[in-house]
């Protein structure tokens, strides 16, 4: 199971949020890049990148932090989520150097725009669907529609995307552990590899996800918190 530890950015600063709530940030470092090399050092083999600024305004805000991580993770993964809504967006940030860019308004908003795009960017595109109470919730969260994650998911698991990142809000940022039976309907729903975002707290908690045979999983706030390591969570790799 593929480890990716979440370095989320608002202001250039490192911070974590509740729920999605821009009202219960906590900063971990004021310095994304700082932080990226503090992983890296732990045995970090891949990064997921959260423009918090970005998924609020509908354009990345943070893309100098970005080009800042970029520069230190020297060549390893670097997935970018946060306001990708344009291919102007998509275009500039892979030519940056990401691995791998995470839409998810849009691809409610404008299916035939994002399916135009999987076929553009063949396995550079992450579906990233986050859920609240099963619906898919949109605009860095603020917003949240009447469709269902698990239906949004099918509409294109016939298209060549990396993966499908799912993250529970109810779970994300609270330490309470992952929706283990929703995570599983999902994956079993859909053909994309599945991405488990959101709860993950103790190490039994990854290992929990690695015997449900997750292909991948983020982890933020437990590791900042300390309630797991990273070299722990990597041995599960």
């Amino acid at each position: 199971m593929q480890i990716w530890p979440a370095i989320d950015i608002r202001g250039g600063q490192c911070v974590r949020l509740r729920q999605g709530n821009y009202n219960q940030e906590t900063v971990y470092g004021a310095s994304a890049a700082e932080m990226a090399t503090h992983w890296i050092r732990l045995g970090a083999k891949r990064f997921h990148i959260v423009d918090l600024d970005g998924a609020k305004e509908g354009h990345p805000c943070n893309l100098s932090t970005f080009q800042a991580i970029l520069e230190v993770t020297e060549g390893i993964p670097c997935e970018f989520s946060g306001g990708i809504r344009s291919e102007e967006t998509i275009t500039e940030l892979l030519e940056m150097g990401a691995s791998r860019l995470v839409v998810g308004t849009l691809a409610l908003k404008s299916p035939d725009w994002f399916c135009k795009m999987c076929l553009k960017f063949p396995k550079r595109l992450v579906l990233g669907i986050d859920a609240r109470n099963g619906k898919v919730a949109t605009e860095g969260w603020l917003q949240t529609s009447e469709t269902s994650a698990i239906s949004l998911a099918k509409q294109f698991e016939h298209l060549p995307i990396a993966a499908l990142v799912y993250t529970d809000i109810a779970k994300d940022g609270m330490m309470k552990g992952p929706n283990l039976a929703e995570l599983k309907a999902v994956r079993d729903a859909v053909k994309i590899p599945l991405v488990a975002s959101g709860g993950v707290t103790t190490i039994d908690d990854v290992k929990a996800l690695a015997d449900a045979g997750m292909p991948a999983c983020i982890i933020g706030r437990a590791l900042y918190e300390e309630t797991l390591t990273l070299p722990e969570a990597i041995a599960f790799e």
